[in-house]
């Protein structure tokens, strides 16, 4: 066996990948990592407009419940917090609590965000300062798969995909499990529109 090539079961040693035979292999590798990136933003996309269009893959929260949970004032945990002022989640954040709103910041790449101490994931946010109601999330649509288990796993009551953001997938999971799932959807804005006082 040569230096550094593993043992194949059969006793034989790979042929070492050089010159266009590696060119080759890396060119077909980011085509396919290519071709997946446009596959998830088409799904993406198809979401989105199902959303928009009121053809969603899962029932979603209508404006009469929107407003009953607004109401509510239920602990939000903000999936993706940033403490960047030029970030939307920051300017939502900054509104939801003026008007109220107890939120836990979730980001790992935050200590604190508007003075609010920031929790890495949503399970150490939750072990540190008790349940929350609504999981508002501000990640890439592919992303929120993971973090709908998230929310189920916590016991949350709603998942909540921020404007621009739809997931058939992460609906999917939280529905089955019970929880009311919102998209596409601004939680400041819906809080203007539906929930404020006056």
């Amino acid at each position: 066996m040569g230096p550094g090539l593993p043992y194949c079961s059969a006793g034989t040693q790979p042929r070492a990948v050089t010159g266009g035979a590696a060119r080759a292999t890396t060119r077909r590798a980011g085509v396919e990592a290519g071709e997946a990136v446009a596959n998830a933003e088409r799904d993406w996309i198809a979401t989105l407009i199902a959303v928009q269009e009121g053809r969603s893959p899962v029932p979603l929260l209508d404006d009469a419940g929107i407003r009953e949970l607004l109401r509510s004032r239920p602990r939000i945990a903000v999936i993706g917090a940033s403490a960047k002022p030029g970030r939307p989640v920051h300017g939502v954040m900054q509104t939801l609590l003026r008007a109220g709103y107890d939120l836990v910041p979730v980001s790992p790449a935050a200590d604190a965000v508007l003075g609010l101490r920031c929790y890495p994931t949503l399970a150490e946010a939750v072990r540190e300062t008790g349940p929350v109601d609504l999981v508002d999330v501000f990640r890439r649509p592919e992303a929120c798969v993971a973090h709908a288990r998230e929310a189920v796993e916590v016991g949350a009551r709603c998942l909540w995909l921020q404007q621009g953001i739809a997931n058939a997938e992460a609906g999917r999971i939280a529905h089955e499990a019970g929880l009311s799932v919102v998209m596409d959807r601004c939680t400041a804005v819906e809080h203007w529109r539906l929930a404020a006082d006056g």
